[in-house]
């Protein structure tokens, strides 16, 4: 990951709270929650079995829609 990635990561971080203490950035994106870019600029697909587990999801016609603004970047801009 680029300074550019890491300084930016680290901005969204500070905005907000996660309750899995973020450890998605933690292990180094190797343990993320299954979601999909669909082309909405702030929102993914989520594709986890419990979405309503999550306070990030949110409901949409017959699926699940991702607001984290972590896991948005990440799918976005380092297409994890």
């Amino acid at each position: 990951m680029n300074k550019d990635h890491k300084r930016e990561i680290e901005n969204i971080i500070g905005k907000f709270e996660c309750p899995k203490k973020f450890k998605c950035y933690e292990s180094g994106f190797e343990n993320l929650c299954r979601a999909k870019d669909i082309g909405l600029e702030s929102f993914l697909e989520c594709l986890e079995k419990n979405p309503k587990d999550c306070k990030f999801s949110l409901p949409f016609k017959r699926s699940y829609l991702c607001h984290c603004p972590l896991r948005i970047y990440i799918a976005k801009k380092l297409k994890k």
